[in-house]
């Protein structure tokens, strides 16, 4: 045995000594954090650490560098999951206030709770072990460790509906119809306000699919019972507007919180580009925080790399993902970003919109 070991050690030497050498030469090194530590110095101190904060400091270093692009692609933030559950609203409010990101595709949960926030109503925390049955009769919904309270929810679903009764009738993409609801808000920590303040499309792609779709719901059927034409949600021309906001950019990115249909919704925008016989080569950029995993071949948590088969994502891109739940992983990553103050050089993205064309996209 010990003279199979000889030789094989003999060989190595001979054979690949060198190569050896260069897989061996980063060492893991131990996270330091110091007395005066910032956030952004422990995820700088991730980036010779393993497993997932090593990708939590890729994923930084991916935000860092579409941020810092001087072309300043067009960044798009995917959003899906209980985020505003979770106490993120400020947080991603604050990237679209600090022109971290230029476009929002959100599931419609999401930016209806934002509304139900500025509209003056909490998220309180909960249980996950309560008893389901009393809240139900108390008019508590549980969101995992989280409640809200129905009677407020059911209020703002009929809010929505009745901004949607003074609206003109007619077909209007989600963008138009959230811009109107943030111009009917007051709370400048909302999500849905801000983006209406800088001029930052939001696309709920499943508009429907929310307590916004219940709320406008119940304004179809007074317009039924009415004989009212109303307003109506035309997904198609979701996917005609951000498709041109693809196509006039000169590069994009693209920021994944959880997966889910934002995540299709925007890589999809990259393939519908050959509508306007453009192949813009994909994202230059892409990060994913999410707990979903690829082995069972779904969306949510098929990998970065693979959707370059698909040419959603560039064949040379910087991309990144971590598999940490987006309550740690996103604030983590977001300080990174604002600590180190990498947004400072970007311009706030021009949007100028006639109805469903897009007619101007340009920086400042």
């Amino acid at each position: 045995m010990a003279e199979i070991r000889e030789f094989a050690r003999q060989k190595l030497n001979k054979n690949s000594a060198a190569l050896k050498k260069k897989i061996l030469s980063l060492p893991v090194e131990s996270v330091k954090v110091k007395e005066n530590s910032r956030i952004s110095d422990l995820v700088g101190n991730f980036q010779n650490s393993s497993i997932q904060a090593r990708n939590i400091y890729k994923c930084a270093n991916v935000f860092k560098k579409m941020l810092q692009d001087k072309i300043q692609p067009t960044i798009y933030l995917g959003l899906a999951g209980p985020l505003i559950a979770a106490g993120l609203r400020d947080i991603i409010r604050n990237m679209i206030k600090l022109n971290m990101v230029d476009t929002v595709v959100s599931t419609g949960a999401i930016i209806y709770q934002d509304i139900y926030q500025a509209r003056g109503f909490k998220h309180y925390i909960g249980n996950p072990d309560a008893d389901d049955r009393i809240l139900d009769k108390l008019s508590i919904d549980r969101i995992y460790d989280t409640y809200v309270d129905d009677e407020k929810f059911w209020d703002t679903d009929n809010w929505v509906g009745r901004v949607a009764d003074t609206m003109e009738p007619g077909n209007y993409s989600s963008r138009e119809f959230i811009d109107e609801l943030g111009s009917r808000l007051s709370d400048e920590n909302s999500i849905t306000r801000t983006a209406y303040k800088c001029g930052v499309p939001i696309f709920c792609p499943a508009l429907n699919d929310s307590s916004i779709g219940i709320g406008l719901t119940g304004h179809y059927h007074r317009c039924k019972k009415n004989k009212l034409a109303g307003v109506h949600i035309d997904s198609i021309q979701d996917n005609y507007e951000i498709t041109q906001s693809i196509v006039k950019s000169r590069k994009t990115a693209a920021i994944y919180i959880a997966g889910g249909v934002p995540k299709n919704y925007i890589n999809d925008a990259v393939v519908m580009g050959y509508i306007f016989n453009r192949d813009t080569g994909g994202h230059s950029y892409a990060f994913q925080l999410t707990t979903d995993v690829p082995h069972w071949g779904g969306l949510s948590g098929s990998t970065l790399k693979e959707a370059t088969s698909w040419g959603k994502i560039n064949n040379d891109a910087s991309h990144a993902m971590a598999f940490v739940e987006p309550s740690v992983s996103l604030p983590l990553i977001y300080s990174y970003a604002f600590q180190e103050k990498f947004y400072k050089s970007r311009k706030r993205k021009k949007f100028i919109w006639q109805k469903d064309i897009l007619k101007t996209l340009k920086n400042g």
